[in-house]
């Protein structure tokens, strides 16, 4: 008998015929340049920098509610092992995006004047997610040689997508009003998005019983859907989706078009609104953006299929060489396919994010952010988790830190990070838990340096104090 496995069988029928942290504790400084435009690309107009080139970052982070971190007891144990590091949880269905990925490549910011900004940026952006999985379903589909006996594999609303793409990232913004004290500015990016490669296995409903004496599989009611740009043909996937899932280079990509839009209102009262254009202005800022729209065209291999049926793994081992008589064999036991090579779009993360950033005093803000995911996560494509961060930071035009504490939906539970602004560098974390305590669910980090120019500060500037062409005040940024 030819080998097979469960993950052969499971997937079969849809396949063989034929988806990160914001750098929070920086990004809502007044001075970072380029590094809060994915936030909002409004915020650069009128901006405190006047010109910014960016050389490199690197933004990495692991998120999950299938189970705790505890990088603490690893260190403990001089290094440890991932047993001791990783402690599952009691919930049958499970999220993980491991691992989140932004990778910064060369880019420029530029203020034209009080009232226009420009930037370009560029990045690779990477996500494997797997979205509302049932444990059943995970270790079936990775890792079928483990499944040493009869398994119930039931799962609803299911999405696992791995994505790997670049952008290069063009963006205006510009001041739209500015009376008394009130001021708005709005902001566009426009990206040019080119897929390197994307995995997408998605369903509705998944009710399935693996019986391991007989090597077999029995579906009921289940509706399934699998594309790739990875492999041009079905017998590729025979060892299992995981087999392929490092395949990202070396197929042909794909393309599309990607866009933020963003509005930003600042209220700035006499005594903060100085003429000095090296400091902060409002007392209170509210912003608004939708990120990441749009899409990415493949050339991909993708199937559909409903089941309710009965497969065997020896006679679907027999039936690989012939696509004819593969197609006859699962029609025959139940099996209702669609497959073929098709235009498929993977879908991006498309978030709403607000935010309320407030000064305190002298250089003191708090800064609250809500990141909403508004993306279909039955689509094709990754998608966020919604959080509520607050911010406390410390910010000055060439030193910024700030303490990003969050609610994550994702893992229901509370976040603690750390980031540092030095003039041209930036490092920190969103998510620095998992060194400190057994609770945490995810682990990031982020590093990355820049050639900024602030704006000068106006010559009547001394010390602490700026005059303003009304009266003197004392500077508040």
């Amino acid at each position: 008998m030819k080998k097979a496995s469960l993950a052969s069988l499971l997937l079969a029928g849809v396949a063989l015929t034929s988806n990160a942290q914001q750098m929070l504790g920086i990004s809502t400084s007044n001075w970072c340049g380029t590094k809060n435009i994915d936030l909002n690309p409004g915020y650069i107009a009128d901006s405190r920098t006047r010109f910014q080139l960016d050389l490199f970052g690197l933004n990495f982070g692991v998120d999950n509610s299938l189970g705790s971190l505890d990088f603490s007891k690893a260190i403990q144990s001089a290094g440890g092992n991932a047993g001791s590091v990783f402690t599952l949880s009691k919930s049958k269905e499970f999220s993980i995006q491991f691992p989140v990925a932004d990778i910064n490549l060369p880019g420029l910011m530029v203020s034209i004047d009080d009232k226009n900004s420009f930037a370009i940026t560029t990045r690779v952006r990477i996500d494997n997610q797997f979205n509302n999985f049932s444990r059943e379903l995970l270790s079936s589909a990775l890792f079928p040689g483990q499944v040493n006996s009869d398994v119930a594999i039931t799962s609803k609303n299911f999405n696992w997508t791995a994505h790997m793409w670049s952008e290069l990232k063009l963006t205006y913004a510009r001041e739209v009003y500015n009376e008394g004290e009130h001021y708005i500015k709005a902001g566009l990016s426009i990206a040019r998005l080119g897929g390197i490669g994307f995995l997408s296995l998605k369903g509705s409903n998944l009710d399935g019983h693996y019986y391991k004496s007989q090597d077999s599989l029995r579906t009921t009611n289940t509706d399934l859907q699998f594309a790739t740009s990875l492999v041009d043909n079905g017998s590729e996937l025979a060892n299992g989706v995981g087999s392929i899932a490092g395949q990202f280079f070396g197929k042909k990509g794909g393309h599309g078009l990607g866009a933020d839009i963003g509005a930003v209102y600042e209220y700035r009262p006499e005594e903060t609104n100085s003429d000095d254009k090296s400091s902060n202005k409002y007392k209170v800022r509210g912003a608004i953006a939708i990120t990441d729209l749009g899409a990415i065209k493949y050339d991909a291999l993708e199937a559909k299929v409903h089941a309710n049926g009965y497969l065997k793994a020896s006679e679907v081992s027999d039936a690989f060489g012939n696509s004819q008589s593969f197609n006859n064999y699962f029609t025959s036991h139940g099996y209702t396919l669609d497959t073929g090579k098709r235009s498929t779009k993977v879908h991006m993360p498309t978030a709403m994010n607000i935010a309320v950033d407030y000064f305190v005093a002298s250089h003191f803000y708090v800064n609250a952010t809500w990141i909403k995911n508004i993306a279909n996560r039955q689509n094709y494509g990754n998608s966020v988790y919604s959080q509520l961060s607050v911010t406390p930071r410390w910010d000055t035009r060439y030193f910024c830190v700030g303490l990003p504490i969050t609610y994550s939906s994702l893992s229901h539970s509370m976040k603690a990070g750390i980031g540092f602004r030095l003039s041209a560098l930036y490092f920190g974390s969103d998510d620095l838990l998992a060194f400190v305590s057994s609770k945490a669910y995810g682990v990031n980090f982020y590093m990355g340096g820049s050639i900024p120019i602030q704006k000068k500060r106006s010559k009547s500037h001394k010390g602490d104090s700026i005059t303003t062409s009304k009266e003197t005040t004392t500077e508040k940024g």
